[in-house]
């Protein structure tokens, strides 16, 4: 008896910060792969989170999703800017790319500048509009008419990421639009993320919900040591790395309540993804200059000096 057919490929999913492709992602996959949080530019790293799809003929797919950092129009930070390019290579690399717009905002600065690149895109272009249950279905063709116009796209996707509407639609149309061919990875792996990585996100995202404008943008989680103990669980040590005293006192909170609250709900929450007891030590540590060390952006995927 032979083996049913497959497919598998890579698909990028750009858009401008907080169009809501981590958690269009996430839904895609059916599992947690990339942190969630109002506040924007929480993608830093690309992502891989991977969906199989069963095919009406029978064919199976693996769809290997590209969730790149947020483009912004104006890149003027060393982060911002490899997180920009980490964003393009994605795109220039994969099968498929799906530009995800944030529906009732439309077509901003960042949309804009995206649109222009994609035109020299060689690869299919599917458009989906996210948060579609915010906007009114006349806005939603004009959205549609307006970027169809700007760049031709393969096909429109009307969706609602957070609600899981229309997901599985788009889901399908990108598994038929993959190359032919084996699959990437094994079956019930559902993204290609290094545990010490995948730790070091989980707490960023607690870092991000607990603290929102306090925070400042640039802070970032390392996950220094990573044990596997007899009993099954596992002990995580990270650094939460700020740039000034004052923004260490934020963290820590009165009698070190807060950073108390930031490790129990990462713990919780890695734990569950891990489906193990987890035991999470953090400290927070002032380092003045590292969004000007190397070693943070190789850590975190990035490259230190990305070509423009």
């Amino acid at each position: 008896m032979s083996e049913l057919p497959t497919r598998a490929g890579f698909v990028a999913v750009v858009g401008a910060p907080n169009a809501g492709k981590s958690t269009l992602v996430n839904g895609l996959v059916g599992s947690k792969v990339s942190i969630v949080s109002p506040k924007v530019q929480t993608t830093r790293m690309r992502v891989i989170g991977i969906a199989m799809a069963d095919m009406p003929d029978g064919t199976r797919a693996q769809v290997v999703l590209v969730d790149t950092p947020g483009i912004f129009r104006v890149a003027k930070r060393r982060l911002e800017r490899a997180m920009v390019a980490a964003a393009w290579q994605g795109a220039e690399d994969a099968d498929v790319v799906a530009l995800v717009v944030d529906a009732e905002r439309g077509i901003g600065p960042e949309t804009e500048a995206i649109i222009e690149r994609l035109k020299q895109s060689r690869a299919p272009r599917y458009l989906v509009l996210n948060k579609i249950d915010l906007v009114h279905r006349e806005k939603l063709l004009a959205l549609t008419a307006e970027l169809n116009a700007r760049v031709p796209f393969e096909r429109t996707f009307m969706v609602s990421a957070l609600k899981a509407d229309g997901i599985n639609d788009l889901l399908t149309a990108l598994a038929a639009a993959v190359p032919a061919g084996p699959f990437l990875y094994p079956e019930d792996q559902a993204a290609d993320l290094p545990l010490r990585l995948l730790a070091s996100e989980v707490t960023r995202e607690q870092v991000f919900l607990q603290l929102h404008q306090e925070l400042p943008y640039e802070a970032a989680v390392e996950t220094d040591k990573w044990e596997d103990r007899p009993d099954g669980s596992v002990r995580v040590e990270q650094t939460i790395h700020v740039q000034r005293d004052g923004q260490r006192a934020i963290f820590l909170g009165k009698g070190g309540a807060r950073i108390k609250q930031i490790g129990a709900r990462a713990r919780h929450e890695l734990g569950q993804m891990l489906e193990r007891p987890v035991h999470l030590f953090l400290h927070v540590k002032v380092s003045e200059r590292w969004a000007d060390d190397p070693s943070h952006y190789r850590a975190i995927g990035l490259d230190y000096e990305p070509k423009r």
